[in-house]
């Protein structure tokens, strides 16, 4: 039961964020995100599960002080950029504006 429910939550992250892809803005990448981050502009940042633990422990920081919400992605940075429609990896997203998706309210919740 409970392997389920976690590929229907993956499932609707991953429906969430081409929502997101489609009719909102985002950045990819860690130097575009963290400086979002700084700037005030990120609402969610989405982070890969490989993602080096110091970076990631950087990013978790930054989003911290700015009170922006923040969630591990279940897979790696592979199936993170899939997720968001690309060809190519992806560690770090950070959501400028959300669109048409509900993911700013739902994501930091479930984590």
């Amino acid at each position: 039961v409970a392997k389920s429910a976690k590929k229907n939550t993956a499932e609707s992250i991953n429906a969430r964020l081409a929502l997101v892809m489609k009719s909102g803005k985002v950045n990819m990448g860690y130097k575009s995100g963290i400086k979002a981050i700084r700037n005030a502009k990120a609402k969610l940042v989405i982070i890969s599960a490989n993602c080096p633990p110091m970076r990631k422990w950087e990013i978790e920081y930054y989003a911290h002080l700015a009170k922006v919400g923040v969630h591990q992605f279940a897979g790696n940075n592979i199936e993170l950029g899939t997720a968001c429609g690309k060809f190519y990896r992806v560690s770090m997203l950070s959501i400028i504006d959300a669109g048409d998706s509900d993911i700013i309210k739902t994501m930091p919740e479930e984590n």
